[in-house]
């Protein structure tokens, strides 16, 4: 039973980014991300991933693994400059450009 727990609280608080990374691929965005939580967050979960492997729980390190990935693509997002405001705005018809 407290395997269950374990994965059932592994599959909710890792699919709970799924919304967030997925509207953060759509905007191309991630400025709004602080990078201290990105850094902190990223590190403490390698660190969940490395906890979980060595005790041998399974879903620990699973939720974690996919976790940290997660964390990855909103890292790279965030860190190589692709963001809203650099990118040209679709509905810019020149107007107010003088």
């Amino acid at each position: 039973m407290i395997e269950f727990i374990g994965s059932l609280a592994g599959i909710l608080t890792t699919v709970s980014f799924f919304p967030q990374v997925y509207k953060t691929i759509k905007s191309s965005s991630a400025g709004d991300f602080s990078t201290a939580w990105i850094i902190m967050m990223t590190t403490g979960v390698f660190f969940w991933m490395v906890y979980g492997y060595y005790i041998n729980s399974t879903p620990v390190f699973l939720a974690n693994i996919v976790t940290f990935l997660c964390m990855a693509v909103l890292s790279w997002i965030k860190f190589s400059g692709r963001h809203c405001d650099k990118l040209p705005n679709k509905h810019n018809d020149g107007a107010g450009d003088k």
